[in-house]
């Protein structure tokens, strides 16, 4: 079940807000944890066992790291970390990188790279003392199930809404903000990310011989562009979720192509993994603390595994490698001698490579990758340009204008000069704005039949 799908917005959302909000308080976290097994075992019926096995695998592990270490035995609790970590990466490999290795066709379980770290990052945070153990079954079933971020994120530590599972409300202001950002949300996926998607899947299987130079880069923009409103609208609609219901999620993006570097952009996107990986691999391997060449060590480690994490393909692992690369060079050689050029510069810097980082992304196998990168430098056989070029220009000018400008603040600084006006006017205008975002969204579900999630099988 996707949250742009009719079933979601009409059927379980609205069921699932009424159960909620009639509710009593001790029931709330109860009502959205059943809710949300719904909500998995919908898509995934026959792995709705394994998501609950390892709630109650981290659930009893970090009571017994707790105990153990407030009895001063941390010989004992490390066992029980261990176990927690162990149990946790078994089986995010045995049904996420096996089939890679022994070549067996092994169905992924949706969400299962988030909810794994997500329960891994509570024992370890357990064991840190940065958090309590949660005693409370359902409450911990809530954290680890609950369904706005459960299957793409974004990735919430346990510290994050630590509080708020157990004392929470929801104010006016905050279902207003969780509705207008589920819409936004929801506008960023259907509106831009499905119709430019049409594009990109339009030129994956044209011709190899015909594609021309500035249609591949056509292309690739279009990818570029279908991924971030993809996933960023995902993360907005998850974020808006767990406003109505009382939490305070992560931001997960923060305007990605508008970095000037390498580094900067990794800043910026998918920001709650970046962190994850930064204070759950990165700091206790040492980070920068012990020279340059265990610092190029760490990252290299890093990004391979970052990599790694979007899916068990060759493409994947290439892409961190390749992005290790680029920061290892930019952090030690080029990060002083860049920011001397004038911002423009560094902004088209960063673009050009994170597009070519797209090209390893998308494409699984090298021969497809490396063709694809020849035509963009005009060494295909298809030339510069030819009519069908200028008609799909001709076709997709305008939303790639929408595209360009929708992926900077400029969107968001002018809304929040409208938010502050407090005129009937604009308030009328604003509800007008928002009904019109939901109503061409779902004018455009009914008529389409396109509607993917890139980042579900992640």
């Amino acid at each position: 079940m996707v949250f742009s799908s009719f079933t979601f917005l009409f059927r379980f959302l609205p069921f699932v807000l009424i159960c909620y909000f009639l509710a009593p308080g001790k029931l709330k976290n109860l009502v959205l944890f059943l809710c949300s097994l719904i909500f998995y075992a919908w898509g995934e019926p026959i792995y709705i066992g394994l998501m609950i096995f390892s709630t109650i695998v981290d659930y009893i592990n970090g009571i017994a790291v707790a105990y153990y270490k407030e009895k001063g035995r941390k010989q004992k609790a490390k066992i029980f970390l261990a176990s927690s970590i162990f149990i946790n990466l078994l089986l995010l490999f045995l049904f996420k990188y096996a089939g890679f290795i022994t070549g067996a066709s092994i169905a992924l379980p949706i969400g299962i790279s988030f909810y794994t770290f997500q329960t891994m990052s509570y024992t370890i945070d357990v064991y840190r003392g940065v958090v309590k153990p949660q005693k409370n079954f359902i409450a911990f079933g809530t954290y680890v199930s609950l369904f706005p971020q459960l299957i793409a994120g974004p990735i919430v530590r346990y510290q994050t809404v630590e509080q708020e599972l157990m004392n929470r409300g929801v104010t006016k202001e905050m279902l207003s903000y969780g509705i207008q950002r589920f819409v936004c949300g929801l506008g960023k996926k259907v509106l831009l990310a499905n119709n430019i998607g049409v594009l990109w899947s339009y030129i994956t299987v044209y011709p190899e011989e015909k594609l021309t130079m500035i249609m591949a880069w056509f292309g690739i923009i279009a990818f570029m562009f279908q991924i971030y409103f993809d996933f960023s609208g995902y993360s907005d609609m998850a974020i808006g979720l767990g406003a109505m219901f009382g939490f305070h999620f992560p931001e997960n993006f923060m305007y990605p192509y508008q970095s000037k570097s390498i580094t900067d952009f990794w800043h910026r996107w998918h920001m709650t993994l970046s962190s994850w990986f930064k204070e759950y691999v990165y700091i206790p391997l040492g980070g920068n603390r012990k020279g340059t060449k265990k610092q190029i060590r760490n990252i290299i480690i890093v990004w391979a595994m970052t990599g790694f994490w979007h899916g068990a393909n060759w493409n994947f692992l290439l892409w961190g490698i390749y992005f290790a690369v680029l920061l290892i060079i930019e952090k030690l050689w080029l990060k002083d001698w860049l920011q001397k050029l004038p911002g423009v510069i560094q902004h088209l810097y960063a673009l050009v490579f994170i597009i070519i980082g797209w090209v390893i992304f998308v494409y699984p196998d090298m021969p497809t990758k490396m063709g694809y990168i020849k035509t963009m430098l005009g060494i295909g056989k298809g030339g510069l340009w030819n009519r069908e070029t200028i008609y799909l220009i001709c076709t997709y000018f305008v939303l790639f204008l929408i595209l360009m400008i929708g992926s900077t603040d400029i969107p968001k600084k002018m809304f929040n000069l409208w938010i502050k006006k407090e005129s009937v006017l604009c308030y009328v205008g604003r509800t007008i704005y928002m009904l019109g975002i939901f109503l061409l969204s779902i004018a455009y579900l009914v008529n389409s039949s396109y509607n993917p999630f890139l980042y579900f099988r992640f």
